[in-house]
């Protein structure tokens, strides 16, 4: 079973620096999988340290130098707008492009081009609209906040929803007046190999924008070390992120770091079990399961537990698998054999671990490729790994609780705190839960829908700091206080002898 092969892919995926296509300084490769062969479909440039140091000169230049961060930002908004524009008449052929690459199912990949572009368009209004703090003293002093741009932002990007992930880190890094090098991941570059023709269309200066494919510890790990990158954004696993955050220290480089999830998703006796079941069910199995943000553990009080993982694996079995291609697709394939290989390690852990209620093995008709059956545990035990290890697939496990007080120990049991999502009628019992649960984001009676301008991020193992509005103008810029008095200055007089 085969897909087609979209228009407009390159002969060769290259590196994007000083405004040019370019290959590997030592002409070093690497092979890019199609998902639902795993053949190899493309070669893609592999970055090592010769090509970092080449796109962070560019990029040291070219803020230095150049026009972007001394732009007013009026001006860097209308190139923000213009990125978005050309985005969103792009949207059909980077949905086909991003499904191809890593095995999406088209439908929600054409979510994900209309969102990048939103990314752009919200950076462009924020930074128009940002004002900072004045303070006063009357007649005696007037402090003010001047916010100037860092210098070069490492951008690492993960391999699910790329296009759109990479848009919400270039949009703020280069609304501030930063310059950027991305280094996309490694699984699914093809996307990101559009960036740089975009941006030249939109006027964005050369320099301004750099991008080095290649493996992480090389290209990722020759952008985290170099001295002449201040910021790095990153976003992908919690064992990754450690390792940045130490290879980071000596330079004391701004981090903010967006890792792995474990979320709950606890569905009361009082909840709206239709739409509670709609959510959890969506939450897991869209994006193929592979979402940082997933309700893969879901806590159910047990006096509707039995009717609730019976309606639940019926959705699952129901769930359609196929060819990301296909509009008809809710499942697709997933990204690549090492990962498909460490998805099907924990569906065989699980059997061992709870009752296997929907799924369990590949799916009938795909012999090939990385196809998984939306696959539902239930009865899983609190210690079970697949309840406290981010599986990062279409994989769910079902636990039942009797008190609020079990429900709240059960939410905070993992190492993890990036989300969690609270099915209840309760309006005191809901306020109270969220407030008390151990995540950097909770949707109450609602499923995964963000607005741009609150913050986005973990707590515990899941991540370093906040992006999302105005926490990524703070990231990505530097905050001047100026004093000015405007009186005298009443110094004390050292050194000025005996005072008479």
């Amino acid at each position: 079973m085969t897909q087609n092969i979209p228009a407009g892919i390159p002969d060769k995926i290259r590196h994007f620096i000083d405004g040019k296509f370019v290959d590997s300084v030592g002409g070093e490769e690497f092979d890019v999988l199609d998902p639902v062969t795993n053949e190899t479909y493309i070669r893609a440039s592999a970055g090592q340290q010769a090509d970092i140091d080449l796109a962070v000169a560019a990029a040291r230049r070219a803020f230095t130098d150049g026009p972007w961060p001394k732009m007013v930002p009026r001006e860097r908004s209308r190139i923000l707008h213009k990125i978005a524009d050309i985005v969103e008449s792009r949207d059909a052929q980077l949905a086909e492009l991003e499904s191809f690459d890593s095995g999406l199912p088209i439908t929600q990949a054409k979510g994900q081009a209309r969102r990048a572009a939103e990314n752009f368009r919200f950076f462009a209004d924020l930074i128009v609209a940002q004002h900072d703090d004045t303070f006063k003293v009357p007649g005696r002093q007037i402090n003010y906040v001047n916010r100037k741009p860092i210098g070069v932002a490492g951008l690492i990007t993960p391999w699910n929803t790329p296009f759109m992930l990479e848009s919400w880190k270039l949009g703020p890094a280069l609304a501030t007046g930063n310059t950027v090098v991305l280094k996309p991941a490694e699984f699914t570059p093809l996307s990101a190999s559009l960036w740089g023709e975009i941006f030249r269309e939109a006027g964005v200066p050369d320099g301004v924008f750099n991008l080095v494919n290649g493996l992480g510890e090389e290209a990722g790990d020759a952008l985290v070390k170099h001295p002449e990158v201040p910021l790095i954004s990153f976003t992908g696993e919690s064992s990754t992120g450690s390792l940045i955050f130490g290879n980071a220290a000596p330079y004391l480089k701004g981090l903010s770091m967006e890792l792995g999830g474990k979320s709950p998703a606890v569905v009361f006796a009082d909840a709206d079990l239709e739409s509670a079941l709609d959510a959890t069910v969506f939450g897991v199995f869209s994006l193929n399961g592979e979402r940082c943000t997933a309700g893969s553990r879901i806590l159910v009080e047990r006096s509707i537990y039995d009717e609730f993982v019976e309606r639940y694996a019926e959705r699952a079995k129901n769930v359609v698998v196929g060819l990301p291609s296909d509009p008809a697709t809710e499942v697709g394939a997933l990204v690549h054999p090492e990962h498909y290989a460490k998805v099907m390690s924990y569906v065989e852990i699980g059997k061992t671990e709870g009752r296997l209620v929907a799924g369990g093995g590949r799916p009938e008709g795909f012999p090939v490729g990385n196809f998984v059956s939306p696959t539902v545990f239930a009865d899983v035990a609190p210690d079970a790994r697949i309840f406290q290890e981010e599986i990062f697939g279409p994989v769910v496990a079902i636990t039942p609780f009797d008190t609020d007080e079990e429900a709240l120990e059960l939410a905070n049991n993992t190492k993890y705190g990036l989300a969690a999502y609270i099915w209840t009628s309760d309006l005191k019992r809901a306020h109270n839960f969220s407030q008390s649960v151990e995540a950097g984001m909770v949707w109450l009676n609602s499923n995964n829908v963000r607005d741009l301008r609150t913050p986005f991020g973990g707590v515990k193992a899941s991540g370093l700091g906040h992006e999302g509005g105005y926490r990524s103008i703070d990231f990505y810029t530097d905050q001047q206080a100026v004093h000015i008095t405007l009186n005298e200055a009443h110094s004390p007089k050292f050194g000025a002898g005996p005072s008479k």
